[in-house]
């Protein structure tokens, strides 16, 4: 169904619960409703109509789901914008999208207003007041004011035919290579990945999901809006991940389920231990990577919380999962997703990685997906869209292998795979040994050239607040933890890492930084480090 007659329906299940918590702002689901009939009364007055496309410049706060809803009713197109981008970042989105319309914060004027002015498709600017509306030098005489054109708008007395197959979203990609590209989110898979999420996570009513992740980012999109909208549960959005402020944040929220990306939970593990670590509600958290053995037990066992991780991205919310109480196996992300509904059903396979044909099992190969929740493509990008979508399947560029009874393993980015002497390497593989250094927060692992062909393995590596690194002690950590070949050579010592907005490192700005890459690194072999 459309993102409207959901909403309907879970309004009139109990239209005076608390739907959202927000900016310091509470909705029951009737007050969220009422607030999306007029941001589409709104943005309908104001010129937008279906198929429009409508970018989202703005922090989490009310007016963006308002906005996100308030233009799926009238068909038109919600296109979020990472935050933290600059003028040209900006401008390459409202232009890529041919934007009608722009969102945008007082707190970002300067920059949303500069980007729009390079995009001649954009003819509607609204502004929400942030609370810093004298700070900007930029001018506000091309903006209408959000609030009051929100508060005086008449909830219009039809909607148009909305489609489950029409776009609700447009979400840029962070990727790791090249410009953002917009996955075409329909309103089918929002429905369905809220429908499966609150299924795959046992969720009811009386459930509290928490999240601390940008409404740019397809996580809190998929699952915790729509999770909780299904299960008729409520939502408490927070501005940003902070890992000393996160647990008293999900104390506050009183908080059962929350989701996770990235380096989160290794970057709460390594909180120093508190008597009170145990003091929270959560009974889950749902994310990815998978984790080793070892670092779940510690970590459910110190929080007093289960952990399920899948596998999952932007073009198909139906991946793989683990399940709850089920048997789960070391390393892997899971079996395929399944909706709750017959008729609905999703196969994870692994293609050959030069003929995209299906591989047997304990094979490595490319990850690919076939389900009624698959994009229908990139926008405007048919070079692409045929790479990535082919016969029904969606070829997902990352590299794993499945098990004889349908459980994933993750293996590496197709791209990230780095070939030493004749050997291929997971950089990931990698990467989890060295993060498991007590003294380490972060890192990223990639391929530098050899003097004798083919590839050596460099670490970048960022330390936990207060630690002090030693490459020759981190050598020395892989090397009983890995075979000798997958031990990096060259190390470097960073205060940070360049990030996607879904937080993961950023390794095409790591390769692309400068000519030589080993250049000032820590050399192993230069050292004299002999490994046994």
């Amino acid at each position: 169904m459309s993102l409207g007659r959901f909403l309907e329906q879970a309004v009139a299940r109990d239209p005076g619960k608390t739907f959202i918590e927000i900016g310091g702002q509470s909705r029951t689901y009737q007050e969220f409703y009422d607030g999306v009939l007029k941001a589409s009364a709104m943005f309908s007055g104001l010129g937008i109509e279906k198929g429009d496309r409508v970018c989202l410049f703005l922090p989490n706060c009310i007016e963006y789901v308002y906005s996100w809803f308030g233009l799926s009713l009238i068909g038109a197109i919600a296109v979020p914008v990472n935050t933290a981008y600059k003028r040209d970042e900006t401008a390459y989105i409202f232009n890529n999208a041919e934007a009608k319309g722009l969102v945008s914060d007082s707190s970002l004027v300067e920059v949303a207003g500069a980007a729009a002015d390079l995009a001649p498709s954009i003819t509607v600017r609204l502004l929400r007041d942030g609370g810093e509306s004298n700070s900007p030098s930029r001018s506000f005489k091309d903006w209408t004011d959000f609030g009051e054109a929100h508060t005086e708008a008449v909830p219009l007395a039809s909607l148009p035919e909305v489609s489950p197959q029409d776009i609700s979203m447009l979400v840029y990609t962070s990727g790791t290579t090249g410009n953002p590209k917009g996955v075409q989110v329909t309103h089918l898979m929002y429905v369905a990945a809220g429908q499966g999420f609150a299924h795959w996570t046992q969720a009811t009513p009386d459930d509290r999901f928490f999240t601390c992740l940008p409404y740019y980012h397809a996580n809190i999109q998929y699952y915790s809006t729509m999770g909780a909208l299904a299960a008729g549960a409520t939502l408490v959005v927070a501005d940003r991940f902070s890992a000393s402020r996160f647990w008293g944040q999900v104390r506050e929220a009183k908080a059962t389920i929350v989701n996770f990306i990235g380096m989160m939970m290794p970057v709460l593990a390594k909180n120093t231990p508190s008597p009170d670590d145990k003091d929270n509600t959560v009974r889950l958290f749902y994310g990815s990577p998978s984790f080793p053995p070892e670092f779940l037990a510690e970590f459910q066992e110190r929080f007093a919380t289960d952990i399920i991780v899948g596998f999952g991205m932007t073009e198909t919310c139906f991946g793989t999962i683990e399940r709850i109480g089920e048997d789960r196996r070391a390393g892997s992300s899971g079996g395929p997703r399944q909706h709750p509904s017959e008729g609905f059903e999703n196969q994870v396979r692994i293609a050959d990685q030069v003929t995209g044909e299906p591989v047997g099992v304990d094979t490595v190969g490319e990850i690919t997906i076939n389900n009624p929740a698959i994009m229908p493509g990139y926008w405007r990008n048919d070079e692409q869209n045929k790479e990535t979508l082919r016969d029904g399947w969606l070829f997902t560029g990352d590299l794993g292998w499945v098990d004889a009874d349908g459980f994933l393993y993750f293996v590496d980015r197709k791209k990230d795979i780095i070939r030493r002497r004749g050997e291929n390497i997971s950089s990931q593989e990698v990467e989890n040994v060295i993060k498991r250094n007590p003294n380490v927060l972060d890192c990223a692992v990639l391929a530098v050239p050899s003097e004798l062909g083919e590839d050596e393995v460099k670490a970048y590596v960022t330390p936990r607040e207060g630690a002090a690194l030693d490459p020759e002690e981190l050598v020395h950590w892989c090397a009983e933890n890995l075979a000798n070949f997958k031990v990096p050579r060259y190390w470097e010592i960073r205060d940070e890492l360049p990030r996607t907005p879904s937080l993961r490192v950023r390794k095409d700005v790591l390769r692309q930084e400068r000519e030589d890459l080993v250049e000032g690194c820590f050399d192993r072999e230069a050292a004299g480090i002999k490994l046994r």
